[in-house]
């Protein structure tokens, strides 16, 4: 069947028409557009079928938007207030408008989860091969500009995303300078989350601690990097060229967190079908994150190392999984 999919995020919205089984995807039609540029969800929907409408017969009659907000559910439909737009999006009022037979809205985290069955092989980075079981619960997670965080469960025929507020778990640190670190942060917000930590604002933040620490200077350079434009990207770019201590110890800190993170969320539901690592951060820093930091810190777990050892994990570097995660999702209609 073909459906329209979309990804709805503060910067871009992407919307494609695929054709589908809920398990498979090929997609024919893709278009960007810039979220601000429009006054609602509805608008470039609207420019969408203007664009494509001499490309095909109709309009399909399914629909899936993966939107950057909480989505409410009630019986009539799927509400969400994207958080960084002035936008509402509901499947009631879009059904109504462009006579969808049925409209799904669903967290973007959540279509995050279900495009990991739609990605090949080409879409995904071993971190650590280990052994899938299948059927077994699945982990997923991403550092951007926050934590997002998915569960996956196996349902007969395909997994299940459960989304979940696990990026705002208390953060629990696992060395002395973790320990600095908690304290450095709770000074500014009482309660640290691990949040706080693992996303861009996270990698400014332990930048941030490390260099109030006096131990290593900062580097005008960097310093002048941080006030320009975007300071987390400043910290990586400076950190994966190897030309700054300061931005390579944030770094370091950063992945340490980020594997030990992961590897508790691993261990809490029992992630035998494996843990994949999304979000916008992972990918850029690939190289880094294969250089053991990450997996030492996923697999320091004491008389539980032999489980999470048998874990694979993955990096998901296809920027499409989101998109691919709502057409699946739109073709799963009960």
């Amino acid at each position: 069947m073909q459906v329209l999919a979309g990804d709805i995020g503060g910067t871009n919205t992407r919307l494609c028409i695929t054709e589908t089984d809920g398990r498979h995807h090929q997609t024919y039609i893709e278009c960007r557009y810039a979220s601000g540029d429009h006054a609602d969800l509805a608008a470039i929907i609207r420019r969408f079928i203007a664009d494509v409408g001499s490309h095909i017969r109709e309009m399909p009659g399914l629909a899936c938007f993966a939107v950057a907000g909480p989505v409410e559910v009630t019986p009539a439909g799927e509400t969400a207030r994207i958080t960084n737009l002035p936008w509402v999006v509901s499947s009631q009022v879009l059904s109504k408008e462009f006579g969808f037979r049925h409209v799904r809205v669903i967290n973007d985290f959540q279509a995050v989860g279900y495009g990991i069955e739609g990605l090949g092989s080409g879409g995904l980075a071993a971190l650590q091969e280990g052994t899938a079981v299948a059927g077994g619960p699945r982990a997923v997670l991403g550092a951007g500009t926050g934590l997002g965080q998915t569960v996956l469960v196996w349902q007969g025929d395909h997994y299940e995303a459960l989304p979940t507020e696990g990026g705002h778990v208390s953060f629990a640190p696992t060395s002395p300078l973790q320990d600095e670190l908690l304290t450095f942060l709770r000074a500014r917000h009482g309660r640290v989350s691990c949040e706080r930590l693992i996303s861009g604002p996270g990698l400014v933040a332990i930048y941030e601690f490390l260099r109030s620490r006096d131990e290593m200077a900062e580097s005008p350079a960097v310093a002048g990097s941080l006030r320009a434009g975007d300071p987390g990207a400043a910290i990586s770019t400076a950190a994966l060229e190897k030309n700054d201590a300061l931005a390579n110890a944030a770094l370091n800190l950063f992945i340490e967190i980020y594997g030990a993170h992961a590897g508790d969320l691993a261990l809490t539901i029992g992630a035998s079908g494996g843990v994949y690592i999304a979000g916008g951060i992972a990918a850029k820093i690939l190289p880094r994150l294969r250089e053991g930091i990450f997996t030492r810190a996923f697999n320091d777990k004491g008389r539980m190392r032999r489980l999470t050892e048998a874990m694979p994990v993955s990096v998901v570097t296809a920027d499409t999984v989101g998109l691919i995660g709502a057409a699946l999702a739109a073709a799963r209609v009960n």
